[in-house]
């Protein structure tokens, strides 16, 4: 899947994103510390995750920035009301990013958190696969 243009993948990515929301809207408040295993992510964290995922190291290297992701423990939002805010405004900043983005753009290169270049749009893609792995 090559981008080509910034307002065609928003309107996929949004697509995309209807349909993890269908699934948090089906968490119960009280799952959200559940964990398969002792020291692994819980419900709760892998929403964290991938807000803050999304935002802090996706949408500040899209932006020219370096990655600014600093985890996703409960200090970034507590309780299921707050992490489903906290999941909407991450994701409301990074496509306010990406809208800012023209279709010549999605050609530049930005820098990993491994400070790797890679193509924006191809990073773009690989936004969206994490969204989907989780």
């Amino acid at each position: 899947m090559e981008i080509r243009s910034a307002q065609s993948f928003i309107d996929y990515y949004e697509k995309v994103r209807s349909r993890t929301l269908r699934l948090l809207e089906v968490i119960q408040p009280e799952h959200l510390d559940f964990s398969y295993k002792p020291g692994k992510f819980t419900i709760g964290d892998q929403i964290r995750h991938i807000a803050a995922i999304e935002r802090y190291m996706y949408g500040e290297t899209i932006a020219g920035r370096r990655s600014a992701y600093q985890g996703c423990g409960k200090e970034l939002a507590d309780g299921y009301d707050n992490i489903l805010k906290y999941f909407n405004e991450m994701h409301r900043q990074t496509i306010d990013i990406i809208s800012r983005l023209s279709d010549e753009d999605l050609y530049k290169k930005c820098l990993t958190p491994a400070n790797q270049e890679i193509t924006i749009w191809k990073w773009l893609r690989a936004m969206l696969e994490h969204e989907i792995h989780h």
